[in-house]
This record gives C-alpha cells, sequence and structure tokens, in this order.
C-alpha cells in the first residue's frame, strides 16, 4: 500500500470522527435514542445494513476514485 493510499485511508478515517461527533455534538438525544432502538433490532436485519452500507461506502470510493 503505497503512501498516498495510507493517506487517503486516514482522511477518510478522520471524516468518520467527524460525522460521528457532528450527531453526538448536535442531535445528543436522537443518538441515545437511536442507540437504543438498535438493541431491539435482531443480528441479521444490523449485519444486512451492514453489508449495504460496505457496499455503498466501496462503490462511492470507486467511482470517486476512478
Amino acid at each position: 500500500m503505497g503512501h498516498q493510499n495510507v493517506h487517503d485511508m486516514l482522511i477518510g478515517l478522520a471524516f468518520v470522527f467527524v460525522i460521528e461527533g457532528l450527531i453526538y455534538a448536535l442531535f445528543p438525544g436522537g443518538a441515545r435514542k437511536m442507540a437504543a432502538q438498535v438493541q431491539n433490532i435482531p443480528e441479521s436485519s444490523l449485519r444486512i445494513a451492514g453489508v449495504v452500507a460496505l457496499a455503498i461506502g466501496v462503490v462511492g470510493v470507486w467511482l470517486l476514485r476512478g
């Protein structure tokens, strides 16, 4: 993995923290409610949602990076 790829990956990870921080800073009550509701969702549904999010992310990076 080249230096630029590692740099891009770290920037992407930093953006994840920015977005996560914004959610907790702007909507702390909503974040708390969402976290409580996640406990009631079956694992299979969470796994499917995770795979879909992963696929969307991979396709997005592929389209943006060419």
